[in-house]
C-alpha cells in the first residue's frame, strides 16, 4: 500500500483528495498525514515515511514548488505528485522531475495513473537499493573485545568530543566515528534532529522544536 502525504492549505482540498485516494482500486493507497504548509509537511516528514506527496503550488510561506526542492534533498523523498488549479507551472514540476501534474478539479482516474506511476518508480528505485543486511549491526570494540551491536537495538547515536555514544534500552558504548559517516551509511533507519544527534526512526514518537542557546536550534 502506497502511504501518501497531502500538502494544501485548504482544508476541503485536502479533504477532497483523501475521499479519492481512498476510492482508487489500483494501485491501494491511503492518505496517512495531511499538511496545510510547507513547514508542517518536513515536520511530518521527520517522523514518518510516505510513499507520494501531493503538493499544492500556492500555499502561504514556502509553495509548492519550493517543497519539492527540498525533498529532493531528502535521502528517501517520496514521489511527487502536484494538484493544482494552476497550468502554467507545468514546465517547473517537471523539471524538478515530478511524477505527474494534476489540475482541479482532480479525477479520480487521473488521480489513479499518477498514483500507479508513482508506485512504479518507488518499486524501481526499491530495486536498485543496495541490500542493507550486512549493515544490520555496528561494529564497536571495547576493551580490547570486538561487540556487534544490532542495530535494530539502537535508539540513538550522539557526538561526544572524539567519540559517538551508541545509545540502547539497556546500556551505552562508544564509537570511534562521527555523525555524517553514521548519517551517510543509514539513511533509511536514523533521523538527524540535531547537529550533535541522529536518532533512530521507529524510535521517535513526537518531534518538538527547541533552541538552546548553547546549542542552537534542534529537535
Amino acid at each position: 500500500m502506497l502511504h501518501v502525504l497531502v500538502v494544501d492549505d485548504e482544508k476541503l482540498a485536502r479533504g477532497r483528495l483523501r475521499t479519492l485516494v481512498a476510492e482508487c482500486a489500483e494501485p491501494r493507497a491511503e492518505v496517512t498525514a495531511e499538511a496545510a504548509s510547507a513547514t508542517e509537511a518536513m515536520a511530518l516528514l521527520a517522523s514518518q515515511r510516505f510513499d507520494v506527496a501531493l503538493l499544492d503550488i500556492h500555499m502561504p510561506g514556502a509553495d509548492g514548488l519550493q517543497l519539492a526542492r527540498t525533498l529532493a534533498g531528502l535521502a528517501n523523498p517520496p514521489q511527487v505528485v502536484f494538484v493544482t488549479a494552476h497550468a502554467e507551472h507545468a514546465l517547473q514540476a517537471f523539471e524538478l522531475e515530478a511524477v505527474d501534474y494534476l489540475t482541479k478539479p482532480v479525477r479520480r482516474e487521473r488521480l489513479a495513473q499518477a498514483l500507479q506511476k508513482a508506485e512504479r518508480l518507488a518499486q524501481m528505485r526499491k530495486a536498485l537499493q543496495p541490500d542493507v543486511a550486512e549493515d544490520a549491526w555496528v561494529v564497536i570494540n571495547e576493551r580490547g573485545r570486538t561487540l556487534r551491536v544490532p542495530l535494530a537495538e539502537v535508539l540513538y547515536f550522539k557526538a561526544e568530543l572524539k567519540y559517538v555514544t551508541v545509545r540502547t534500552a539497556t546500556r551505552h558504548y562508544l564509537l570511534d566515528g562521527s555523525l555524517n559517516q553514521l548519517e551517510e551509511r543509514y539513511p533509511e533507519r536514523f533521523l538527524r534532529v540535531h547537529r550533535n544527534a541522529l536518532v533512530a526512526a521507529q524510535a521517535l514518537r513526537a518531534l518538538e522544536r527547541h533552541t538552546d542557546p548553547q546549542e542552537g536550534e534542534g529537535w
